[in-house]
């Protein structure tokens, strides 16, 4: 199969790549905001997920200034290659060419770091779970499509609230922070998008060993979002009636409530109550 970019002119910019799912964000003031965002002051270490043609890049390289980091995380090589050439000259941008879900973030940053990007869509939520893995960013501000941004701050019984929300709150605090309209990409994606702010919370609801069994405890649990807690707990577990009603009892939560309406804290007590 021909590579996406095969034909491209010497010079010109990397085309987006579909596989990939790229659209640049070409709008400078939308640019502008996100670093702001971040906050990243001089000799701060930031980590860019996808910097793609580094137009998001240069401003977060004036912000950290020259003592500061910019590591610039890229799967695409076109890509890679165009970012050598153009920051390639400064100390204080480092590219690491490959697949961010599987880059050891540990090897390339010492001591605390801020975490942004544009990140693809078709693969949003791996990556925020992945950017939420040890070592943790003290911030993060990421670019995502606008439903995404909805269900990742939605509160407890709200309409975007699930597993992805509670989740992600379990361990940190989410604002939406300011919407970004189809126009300001190039190619323009068929979705509207959103900027969101995650901050790791100081009081996590489930520790670092719990947070795997957790994220899939919860996960099973809102496929039944719409029913009694205790028959879903019964079903998620293949437990007997009143073994359910007994973990539930235990965890201090309602047998009549729905997963849909747990805030991360009440998921966490039936964890505890299920393991013992």
């Amino acid at each position: 199969m021909a590579r996406e970019n095969a034909r491209r002119i010497p010079g010109e910019p990397p085309r987006p790549r579909k596989r990939f799912g790229q659209h640049f964000l070409t709008d400078p003031r939308i640019l502008g905001r996100i670093a702001d965002a971040l906050a990243a002051a001089p000799g701060d270490t930031v980590v860019e997920v996808g910097p793609g043609r580094g137009a998001l890049t240069a401003a977060l390289l004036d912000r950290v200034g020259p003592g500061g980091r910019v590591v610039g995380v890229e799967v695409d090589r076109d890509l890679a290659s165009a970012l050598r050439a153009r920051y390639g000259h400064s100390p204080a941008f480092e590219l690491v060419e490959g697949d961010f879900l599987a880059v050891d973030i540990g090897t390339h940053v010492a001591g605390p770091f801020l975490l942004a990007g544009n990140i693809p869509y078709n693969i949003t939520t791996p990556i925020i779970f992945k950017a939420l893995d040890a070592p943790r960013a003290t911030r993060m501000v990421l670019l995502v499509q606008r439903e995404v941004a909805e269900r990742l701050s939605a509160r407890a019984g709200s309409h975007f609230y699930g597993a992805l929300s509670a989740n992600v709150q379990a361990v940190a605090a989410v604002e939406t922070l300011f919407g970004v309209a189809a126009g300001a990409f190039s190619p323009a994606p068929k979705v509207e998008s959103a900027v969101v702010r995650i901050t790791p919370r100081a009081d996590p609801v489930v520790s670092p060993a719990e947070e795997p069994a957790y994220r899939a405890m919860v996960v099973r649990l809102f496929s039944f979002r719409r029913k009694q807690l205790c028959r879903a707990v019964r079903e998620a577990f293949g437990l007997a009636a009143s073994d359910a009603a007994g973990i539930l009892e235990r965890a201090g939560v309602d047998s009549t409530a729905r997963p849909e309406v747990l805030a991360p804290a009440d998921f966490a007590r039936i964890l505890r109550a299920w393991e013992r």
